[in-house]
């Protein structure tokens, strides 16, 4: 260029900035001829991109004439790297503020979780008369969501049907998101209504909200709704439909969706992948979540701990091992979820020195300090392979205090080899921590009674009750074509009951010609011994399993949830069934996924 002035070397630096060359910025900068107040806050937002903050401070400082941008810009600096309290001394320092500033103290506050503190601002704003944009009422309204402040985001809205904003998009999406943060989902239905958008971010907020208020099947309604209407789904709208597939473990329907984002080129986009990989593993399918991270294009922290908890809930041990290998060898950092999904999958294929090892080398990484969650995984490691006695004393030997979960753990690990001194000690430690825990009286009641002590059992039971501790009711559930059906022990309440009877029969039959015994241990009621082999017959998981056998085409798999753990004798069972039936059976309890097929299960007999 023949002439050089000041707006052209500003612009080259802002070019430089924006292809990340920050070395020729400063260098073009260093070289000016003539800076204006433009150059330096230029070069201040860019060292603030870089993440070069005490840089950006100095160059502040040294601005000769610094206008309200620049102010703004470093504002905007101290919030994004959490330094909040000079965010405020530099605000309170302003000569002159506009209304940008303002709302860049509301969003920063808010960002940095002093949302109280970002709405006390807003009241000030609004009482100093400083003209208000639609960003500043975008701002609030994410405020008020956050704390559920209802009645100051009523308030807001009706500031914006003043202002004659409502059909501005962005505070559209945010009065959406502030509705269904406050569980108002009337209220964000009928702001949705007032006009026909076309806008997928409005759309998605919708969507999401109803997600946000566990209505997972109107969520999907609204995600086909926008199809419909020709609006295309982003990576957000996808994300928040297959989480309530998630929620509805509606797996057809989540392969509906997952075909849709191929369809439009997003199954390799990371958030897209991320939460595929939770659905097919919360919906029992581990191969297909295996197939969907493949197919992320640039991993992240979240995709690798997604795959690696996934495979140890589903019992692939050696699988969560293989892939941490990977990470570290794509040079990907481990986290404490990284670690416990390892010291979980340990626990769940048996592997007690790979646990050990885990454990000890968390315990030395420097980046990763020993969480209770990491104690919980390796007391259960150890309880599992049987040995209490260490399990007891890592508990013993905690830097932190062991709590109710620690403690349940090593409870939960004296019903296998029913260690009854164990057992009550770690009861004892759970009642002094958590007198009301229903969960540690019903172990315990169960280890008595598998060991025959029926007047402890019925002490335990008699102890509940002066108490008012109710036991959780077992109860196991399919879904089919979008409809959840729910069975508890010995129910007869389904339009199916007769021939799902019928089919339980058939299979008592067939059961015995495959050498099957009933395991009256685990009929946990003292009662005669024809008694205990009919409660165990009508289990929940089986009557479930027998639903699915009557009501799903010959061959296709049958997925049995249960909200507690899978019994032993019906374990054994469900082994012979799935080999009967000739079809694979997956039941996930309160612990793991079983994947049972041809008289095996995926976990070994190891749960």
């Amino acid at each position: 260029m023949p002439v050089r002035d000041t707006v052209s070397w500003n612009s080259m630096i802002k070019g430089c900035l924006h292809c990340g060359d920050l070395a020729t910025a400063k260098k073009l900068f260093d070289e000016m001829p003539g800076r204006n107040v433009v150059s330096w806050t230029t070069m201040v937002n860019g060292y603030l991109q870089f993440g070069k903050i005490e840089v950006a401070e100095r160059l502040f400082s040294d601005i000769p004439v610094r206008d309200v941008a620049a102010w703004n810009s470093m504002i905007y600096g101290y919030f994004k790297f959490g330094r909040v309290d000079e965010a405020v001394s530099l605000f309170q320092k302003m000569p002159s503020r506009n209304v940008i500033s303002w709302t860049s103290m509301i969003d920063g506050l808010d960002y940095n979780g002093r949302t109280y503190e970002a709405l006390i601002f807003f009241k000030k704003m609004v009482s100093y008369g400083v003209d208000l944009s639609s960003n500043t009422l975008s701002c609030v309204l994410t405020a008020c969501a956050n704390v559920m402040a209802l009645h100051l985001g009523v308030q807001t809205h009706g500031l914006i049907v003043k202002l004659g904003l409502c059909f501005n998009e962005f505070i559209c999406s945010s009065l959406l998101t502030f509705y269904a943060n406050c569980k108002q989902m009337e209220n964000a239905c009928k702001v949705f209504n007032e006009k026909l958008h076309d806008n997928v971010v409005i759309w998605t907020a919708l969507l999401t909200g109803y997600g946000l208020n566990h209505r997972h099947q109107s969520a999907l309604m609204v995600f086909g709704d926008m199809i419909r209407v020709a609006v295309l789904p982003n990576q957000s709208s996808f994300t928040s439909a297959l989480n309530s597939c998630c929620g509805l473990e509606a797996l057809d329907r989540g392969k509906e969706i997952h075909a849709m984002a191929v369809k439009l080129g997003l199954e390799s986009d990371v958030f897209v992948g991320n939460t595929l990989i939770v659905m097919y593993t919360v919906c029992g399918n581990i191969n297909d979540a295996v197939a969907a991270f493949n197919d992320i294009g640039e991993k992240n922290i979240v995709s690798w701990n997604s795959i690696i908890v996934g495979s140890a809930q589903h019992g692939q041990g050696m699988l969560a091992l293989t892939l941490f290998s990977q990470m570290i060898r794509d040079e990907v950092d481990p986290d404490e979820i990284t670690f416990t999904g390892l010291l979980s999958a340990c626990s769940h294929s048996g592997m007690l020195q790979k646990g050990r090892c885990f454990f000890e080398y968390l315990s030395q990484y420097k980046s990763t300090a020993l969480k209770l969650q990491h104690y919980v995984c390796m007391v259960d490691v150890l309880g599992r392979c049987g040995e209490l006695k260490e399990a007891e004393e890592l508990i013993k030997n905690m830097p932190i205090k062991a709590n109710a979960t620690v403690w349940l753990a090593l409870l939960s690990a004296c019903r296998t080899p029913s260690n009854l001194e164990v057992a009550e000690k770690a009861a004892k430690s759970i009642f002094d921590l958590e007198p009301h825990c229903s969960a540690a009286y019903v172990l315990l009641s169960n280890i008595y009674a598998s060991a025959g002590k029926w007047s402890d059992v019925s002490r335990m039971r008699v102890r509940m009750k002066q108490r008012r501790i109710v036991k959780q009711p077992g109860h196991s559930w399919v879904t089919l074509k979008g409809t959840r059906h729910e069975f508890v022990s010995a129910d007869r309440s389904h339009p199916l009951s007769g021939k799902i009877y019928q089919k339980l029969d058939w299979l008592g039959g067939k059961l015995k010609e495959f050498g099957y015994v009933p395991d009256e241990r685990f009929a946990l009621h003292d009662v005669e011994d024809e008694q205990k082999q009919e409660m165990l017959s009508y289990h929940s998981e089986r009557l479930a399993i027998a639903f699915g056998l009557v009501a799903t085409a010959e061959g296709s798999t049958i997925t049995v949830m249960k909200n507690l753990r899978v019994c032993g004798d019906c374990h054994n069972a469900i082994k012979l069934i799935a080999k009967i039936v000739d079809r694979e059976v997956i039941v996930r309890d309160s612990t793991r996924f079983h994947h049972f097929g041809n008289g095996m299960c995926s976990c070994g007999d190891y749960w």
